[in-house]
């Protein structure tokens, strides 16, 4: 669509202001020029709703906070507890498979050796 030489009165003269700001927090931080370090919540797009006192803001998606951080370190310390008992019980199945092992040829070498007895 091509734009003709002069405004529309009404239409394209004036600006209207996007009616939703961002919600993601990178977005936000983007459109603000914010730093990692800065508070994205201080700066989320609220609009009014109503009577004038009243403010809606969206719920801010990938927002790192304190609570996510520690069900993260809590996820990873529940892995790491799995593979460590997992070790321990692959080393334990080991120890007991060459022991039964270890029994199973004591029993063969007995057996063996008896038949060579009544051979003789």
């Amino acid at each position: 669509v091509k734009k003709g030489a002069d405004e529309i009165p009404g239409l394209t003269d004036d600006n209207k202001p996007r009616r939703l700001g961002p919600k993601r927090a990178s977005n936000i931080r983007k459109l603000f020029g914010l730093e990692k370090k800065d508070d994205v919540r201080q700066f989320v797009v609220r609009r009014q709703v109503g009577d004038k006192k009243k403010t809606k803001a969206p719920k801010i998606q990938r927002l790192i906070t304190p609570q996510l951080l520690q069900r993260k370190r809590y996820f990873k310390a529940l892995t790491r507890k799995r593979m460590e008992a997992g070790k321990e019980m692959k080393a334990e199945y080991q120890k007991r498979v060459a022991e039964y092992r270890q029994q199973q040829k004591e029993a063969r070498a007995a057996e063996v050796a008896k038949k060579k007895k009544e051979k003789k």
